[in-house]
């Protein structure tokens, strides 16, 4: 990675010195204490990757870098430039101000709420206003100019209009002119390399024709974003999409653990699953993947200061308002899984995602939602399909402190037998069977404990016993 911070970096939130962390859909560097409330937002708010211990695309580093340089913190901030607002007592947070608080109440109204974006005159049909700046989007995309389609995009364009008069969408616009870096802006806020335009080519066809074809490369690893992230996380390898590799499926160390019935009633439920549910459940798993590494980061980046807090752990996913409130429920219910569950749900979904694709193309949303809940569905027309036999890599397993004995898994196969009947399920459903695995693991794992130190008081008991009776 080539980023190198320069002396004059600073805080887009507080204005600290050495910002280490990027918000990779709103274009800002910040710093640790303020990256802390940014992880408590969700990715729906903001996505947050450190600067030097994270792995990059290297154009997507360049794209945050050319926003930041070119202030797009203004977009963020466009109210508190003006002199009106020091009157009225509204400020930005400062380096000395507390997280908590005081950062954290002005990064939520910054970018929870967008406080301070400018606002366009209200119309009577907020629909024609998204349409007119997403037409703005669809023909600045073709420039280089990336604050100008930022500050189109915070005011409600969509990456995935779908021009009627066109009949293309901005990433086909930006694919043709070979702007690398509005692909990767259009593609954080959710642009498709699957759509088709009115000829029936997609931003990747656009790409290759023009004889871009870093682009091009690109695009399809944006296209297999989520199942590359889902493998790289459990085995640190991604597919070669170059050879025509798109997938890996790693295998468990030890994967008798995955022979038993209950295993299998899960891997059924989860095969019959609409793809709707499906792609919402692989979103999740990969925002909970996102939450795990970067916790990991974040902490292993603080030297155990008094960052370090509750108030700076984030134990599970975020509540994003846009979800039903059971599915909220479903992701938060991930961060129980120990890390022998989870991985098995992992391999669960990139091997269905890929079944999916190869039986059948799932359907394409039409709702300008993150991209990554549907690169499982998308397949570039003219890719050949994908025939490469499992490429199998070996993940550490945690049976000696995770896992019962099957005897245990047995009996609780009986109890779970009325949740494991054929027919359909819902993400809820599923996610119940999961949880019941972890949540019974551990009332075990708890009455061992409390046996063991029944034992133990007992031999102190017995001792005492006999101490006496030799006095």
């Amino acid at each position: 990675m080539s980023k190198r911070l320069r002396s004059s970096d600073v805080c887009a939130d507080c204005s600290g010195p050495d910002p280490s962390w990027a918000s990779v859909n709103r274009g800002t560097f910040i710093c640790d204490e303020c990256c802390s409330v940014h992880r408590s937002l969700g990715r729906h708010i903001s996505q947050v990757r450190h600067l030097k211990h994270t792995p990059w695309p290297p154009t997507l580093l360049q794209m945050v870098e050319t926003l930041y340089n070119n202030g797009a913190n203004s977009i963020w901030e466009h109210s508190l430039l003006d002199p009106a607002s020091v009157m009225s007592g509204r400020r930005k947070a400062n380096p000395q101000d507390k997280v908590h608080p005081n950062k954290a109440e002005f990064i939520r109204a910054k970018y929870q709420m967008l406080a301070f974006v400018h606002r366009l005159p209200c119309r009577d049909d907020d629909s024609v206003t998204a349409k007119d700046l997403s037409k703005q989007l669809h023909s600045s995309v073709r420039t280089g100019n990336l604050e100008t389609c930022l500050r189109l995009l915070s005011l409600g364009a969509q990456a995935n209009f779908f021009h009627p008069e066109k009949g293309s969408t901005p990433l086909h616009v930006a694919s043709k002119a070979g702007q690398i870096l509005q692909a990767e802006l259009l593609a954080v806020y959710g642009a498709d390399p699957g759509t088709q335009d009115s000829s029936g080519k997609t931003p990747v066809d656009y790409a290759r024709q023009g004889g871009h074809h870093e682009l091009a490369e690109r695009l399809v690893e944006i296209q297999y974003e989520l199942t590359d992230r889902l493998a790289f996380y459990l085995c640190g390898r991604k597919p070669d999409h170059k050879n025509g590799q798109h997938f890996i499926i790693p295998q468990m160390a030890d994967s008798s653990l995955d022979v038993s019935e209950l295993a299998k009633a899960a891997k059924k439920k989860l095969q019959s699953l609409s793809n709707h549910l499906f792609e919402e459940l692989a979103m999740d798993v990969y925002d909970e993947v996102d939450r795990r590494e970067t916790d990991a980061v974040w902490l292993a980046t603080q030297n155990h200061s008094t960052l370090v807090t509750e108030t700076t752990v984030v134990p599970f996913l975020p509540v994003n308002p846009e979800y039903s409130s059971t599915r909220n429920q479903g992701r938060q219910k991930l961060a129980r899984f120990n890390a022998h569950e989870f991985a098995t749900l992992v391999i669960d979904i990139l091997s269905d995602a890929k079944r999916r694709q190869q039986s059948s193309p799932l359907s394409r949303s039409k709702d300008n939602v993150e991209l990554i809940l549907r690169t499982v569905s998308n397949q570039h027309s003219t890719e050949s399909q994908d025939n490469d036999q499992p490429d199998y890599d070996s993940v550490a397993s945690d049976e000696d402190t995770d896992m019962e004995t099957r005897a245990s898994k047995a009996n609780r196969q009986k109890s779970l037998d009325s949740d494991l009947s054929d027919g359909p399920v819902t993400v809820q459903e599923f996610m119940e069977v999961k949880s019941a695995l972890v949540a019974s693991e551990a009332k075990i794992q708890q009455l061992m404990k409390v046996n063991n130190n029944l034992s133990d008081e007992l031999r102190i008991m017995q001792k005492k016993l006999l101490g006496n009776d030799a006095n």
